[in-house]
């Protein structure tokens, strides 16, 4: 089935997503240059947008944010203002007027700033206009910069909504785990483009955005919990060797694995499932799906094939 991407309605609380995009052909376009740009401009549209970066890593041709977005609040002009200017870290002299221009006129409250109000609350508090944002920026600064042009991302982007609690912590740590699944790292603190390294490093965003999804306060219990999730045995690189079937193949003849085992497998429940959490969160998508698409076929959330820490989460599609 080919579904939507689905929105948690703001009276409902916090939406949480893992959003995936790739480059165009697959191509290893980000040396780390590239990469780092990435990452400062995540933080700032991610800022600007209204929205939360959980976790996060970037590879040589794509990336994955987990991102959760809060319900809609109300903005002052002053915190938009404040908003605007993250977009302009180094603003050009026409951008330095341009800011002075709109401060003025939302001091005074003009009449014509209606228009300008309304497109920047548009922009926030939605992951597909932050997505949208963040790659279009990205892009501009590509291309000039390596003296290409045309489109850099093959895809619009995909996304997984995910519920909170065990769903959420295995799917940042899945993310974070991607550099050592590519064999770049044995550790992802090592790794630089990934949250969890800019959590180790001290980047007080990474450590609270973190410490929220493990549901603590405390950065040194945060860092404990999570490496336990992230470790549990294996430490090689590339120990990504099982294919998915043949995960689900050991679990049929009864040999459990470890939540650390599973994680450091592609699964790719966790990027093509479309929700993914607890049956009963699923299949509550599933029905204001329906309900709002007007479909009338039944279909049945798809248990994952796992044991442990793991057991009980289920996904809206299985694997393709």
């Amino acid at each position: 089935m080919r579904m939507k991407r689905i929105k948690i309605a703001p009276e409902e609380g916090l939406a949480v997503y893992h959003c995936i995009s790739r480059t165009v052909n697959g191509e290893r376009l980000f040396d780390d240059a590239a990469r780092e740009m990435f990452r400062k401009q995540m933080w700032q549209v991610a800022e600007y947008c209204g929205v939360r970066i959980i976790t996060y890593a970037v590879l040589s041709n794509h990336f994955h944010l987990l991102v959760l977005v809060p319900r809609a609040v109300t903005v002052s002009d002053a915190e938009l203002l404040r908003r605007y200017k993250l977009l302009y870290p180094q603003p050009t002299r026409y951008q330095v007027a341009r800011l002075e221009v709109l401060e003025k006129k939302l001091t005074a409250d003009a009449e014509d700033m209606g228009a300008w109000r309304k497109q920047q609350l548009a922009m926030m508090g939605d992951v597909s206009q932050f997505m949208k944002l963040l790659k279009q920026r990205f892009s501009v600064w590509f291309n000039r910069t390596h003296d290409r042009y045309g489109t850099l991302w093959s895809e619009r982007f995909k996304s997984v909504l995910v519920e909170n609690g065990p769903a959420l912590r295995a799917v940042a740590a899945y993310i974070d785990l991607n550099p050592v699944r590519a064999g770049l790292s044995a550790d992802p603190k090592d790794y630089r483009f990934c949250g969890y390294a800019e959590a180790v490093a001290g980047n007080q965003k990474a450590r609270v955005s973190l410490a929220a999804a493990l549901e603590h306060t405390d950065w040194r219990l945060t860092h404990n919990a999570y490496r336990r999730m992230l470790y549990g045995g294996r430490r090689k690189v590339g120990v990504a060797s099982l294919s998915a079937a043949q995960v689900e193949q050991v679990l049929r003849d009864g040999g459990a694995l470890s939540a650390a085992e599973l994680l450091r497998c592609r699964l790719r429940y966790f990027t093509d499932g479309a929700v993914l959490g607890s049956k009963a969160f699923v299949s509550e998508q599933l029905e204001r799906y329906r309900q709002h698409t007007g479909r009338r076929k039944y279909i049945l959330p798809r248990p994952l094939p796992l044991t442990g820490e793991l057991g009980g989460l289920t996904a809206l599609r299985g694997q393709r």
